[in-house]
């Protein structure tokens, strides 16, 4: 794994399915995508990242990207510590410009931008962290189950069915779902539908067409699903 050393912002544009592969740094880092979508993967499990969120990632923990769609990936560093692990934030108007200046404005005299990077973290340390991480499972049978239902996030098979092409009882993977990641079955399989819908309502996909791709009975159980969660409906999620 690669430790890369990273001394001020950094803007980076990624192709669809463009990925950075797994590194660390010495710093703490927020990532913010302008445009696009990122998936963010760290050892606990991964991330979908929108251009209305961020992420925080400590320093020395190891992560990797993968752009969803054409994506501007704008990072800062910070030496102070804004939170304890890994954690996606909603951004509001006054952090998503904070971001902004620090990012495109490279001749900033020091003071200016050591007090806008005080008012970013004072915008991290208020913000409110959100519910997205997937957690990632290292059992083989479980790894196999889970990748099958990634490839097809509306794929309706029971954990039973599941388990005869993966070789495994359904009491076992049910008891390993909730050893390795936590989650029920059920739980991890929302999550990962909801994973899958924040990518396609980012990708501009209407609310009807996301809750069939993403295996909801019908678009008004994906709406309930999603205000459960994010504490508001899809459409206004995509708009906002």
């Amino acid at each position: 794994m690669e430790r890369q050393v990273l001394t001020g912002p950094t803007i980076r544009p990624l192709d669809h399915r463009e990925r950075i592969e797994w590194h660390d740094h010495a710093v703490h880092q927020l990532v913010h995508p302008l445009h696009g979508v990122l998936r963010v993967s760290t050892s606990r499990g991964a991330w979908v990242v929108p251009p209305n969120r961020a992420v925080w990632i400590p320093a020395g923990v190891p992560h990797a990207h993968q752009a969803d769609g054409p994506t501007e990936m704008r990072s800062l560093i910070f030496e102070v510590a804004a939170l304890d692990e890994p954690t996606v934030l909603v951004v509001g108007p006054l952090l998503r410009e904070v971001i902004r200046a620090l990012s495109d404005e490279t001749d900033l005299a020091a003071e200016h931008r050591q007090h806008l990077e005080q008012v970013a973290l004072h915008q991290l340390r208020r913000a409110e962290a959100l519910p997205l991480m997937l957690p990632t499972p290292t059992d083989p049978r479980l790894v196999q189950l889970c990748d099958l239902l990634a490839a097809d996030p509306a794929d309706q098979r029971s954990l039973r069915e599941l388990g005869r092409q993966v070789g495994a009882a359904e009491r076992t993977l049910s008891r390993l779902f909730r050893a390795e990641t936590g989650f029920t079955f059920p739980q991890w399989r929302a999550q990962l539908r909801l994973h899958h819908a924040l990518s396609l309502l980012a990708a501009g996909r209407p609310v009807t067409r996301v809750a069939v791709d993403c295996g909801f009975r019908s678009p008004s159980a994906f709406i309930e699903a999603f205000r459960a969660v994010f504490g508001t409906t899809p459409g206004r999620y995509r708009n906002s």
